[in-house]
């Protein structure tokens, strides 16, 4: 089978990409043919063997302001030239599209169009929704000034996007944004998506809402990268302490966390990760900040932990933290928002309190660092968790590819 992923990065750059990649050393392992469409990049890693990519665009330099940059935006003459040479060359069976909007445009849907009218052969075009970009302009469901979550845009009504400055806190990217929706709703680009997977039950719904994609949706949540992950708790021992890990952001509900921590002087935290809000994390003085942490010393503080606390206030999707967290033997504390509620079995392998109620949080959070007993309950109960591993989750992609 001949597959080509794309994807606007084509370097190491977060979840989407580490996806890819995966996936990808999977098939090829299988003896299918994988290549890479996106930008060109000094960090590249993959990519194809037409060497076509599209020029680097990043939009957080200032570089918005340029005048040729909002029609790139909107759509890339480049992209679908470079993409319709790549279909050419490769000849893939299916196209597996990825984060494609801004940087690549809806214009590559349109070159794998035109090469099946061409060569009178169907591609099949997966695409895996990593977060609510087709739904919502700036990706998220929130609104970044009030930090409210907001669906205005879910249906259609881009101009939302405009009206609440969205994108950025600017009027030019959220007005860019709106047209951006408007233009392949008015199109109808979409429609040519086959299938969409969804990490989770939560996001299927989102996307069911939308007459556009009801029908095309799977849920699949992620999986666990590390074969044989599974919770081991027997010689390790938990020490006295609540783990976060992750991004230290608002819609990550750290400002939440904190003031329940500032409240909970008697309860040790632990801190590893980085981001806008870290000098008010460091402010706290029950928390120990131990940056942003990676590999075996990532692992040992998530086992070491007497359990992890999510408190995200946004739609999460499925998220990595909640999962590895668990298939290492802690049990999590998580918000009931989003995906996370599907990942945690609760009353099992962790608790669940209301997204962004300080009050509830503490409650819980107190309950379970003093019921040691519970806690080890949980703990046990982690090592019947079960995600899917790499070769599962394709087991399942190939699936979708051939159906």
């Amino acid at each position: 089978m001949k597959v080509l992923m794309v994807n606007k990065f084509l370097y190491p750059n977060g979840g989407s990409e580490t996806y890819i990649f995966k996936i990808g050393e999977y098939l090829t392992a299988q003896g299918h043919e994988v290549q890479y469409f996106g930008m060109e990049h000094a960090g590249r890693i993959v990519g194809n063997h037409a060497e076509c990519y599209t020029k680097d665009m990043d939009f957080h330099t200032g570089k918005l302001q340029k005048l040729l940059y909002p029609f790139q935006i909107l759509y890339s003459t480049d992209a679908k030239k470079k993409m319709r040479a790549v279909l050419e060359d490769f000849q893939p069976e299916v196209v597996h599209l990825n984060n494609f909007n801004y940087q690549l445009t809806p214009s590559v849907i349109y070159a794998v169009k035109e090469y099946e009218k061409a060569h009178k052969q169907k591609i099949k075009i997966v695409f895996t929704a990593h977060d609510y970009q087709l739904l919502c302009p700036n990706h998220m469901m929130l609104n970044p000034n009030t930090k409210e979550m907001c669906e205005r845009c879910a249906k259609g009504k881009f101009s939302n996007c405009t009206k609440g400055n969205c994108i950025h806190g600017s009027k030019v990217k959220s007005l860019l944004g709106s047209m951006e929706g408007y233009l392949y709703r008015l199109l109808k680009t979409y429609q040519y998506i086959d299938t969409i997977i969804c990490p989770s039950e939560f996001m299927k719904e989102k996307f069911d809402a939308n007459s556009l994609f009801a029908g095309k949706t799977i849920a699949l949540h992620n999986f666990i990268d590390k074969v044989g992950i599974k919770a081991d708790t027997k010689g390790v021992e938990k020490s006295s302490y609540v783990l976060y890990f992750g991004r230290y952001a608002e819609e990550k509900g750290i400002q939440t966390l904190l003031n329940v921590c500032k409240k909970c002087p008697e309860i040790p935290f632990v801190f590893a990760g980085n981001g806008p809000l870290e000098s008010a994390v460091n402010e706290v003085e029950n928390i120990q900040n131990v940056g942003f942490q990676t590999g075996e010393k990532l692992v040992r503080l998530i086992r070491n932990a007497s359990f992890t606390i999510i408190p995200s206030e946004w739609y999460e999707n499925c998220p990595f933290s909640v999962m590895e967290a668990q298939m290492y033997g802690t049990p999590v504390l998580g918000a009931r928002i989003g995906g996370i509620p599907e990942l945690i079995r609760e009353g099992e392998t962790g608790e669940l309190f209301r997204a962004g109620d300080a009050d509830d949080l503490q409650r819980k959070l107190t309950d379970l660092w003093q019921d040691t007993k519970k806690v080890e309950q949980y703990t046990a109960n982690c090592a019947t968790i079960s995600f899917d591993t790499l070769a599962e989750y394709c087991e399942k992609l190939k699936k979708i590819y051939t159906c």
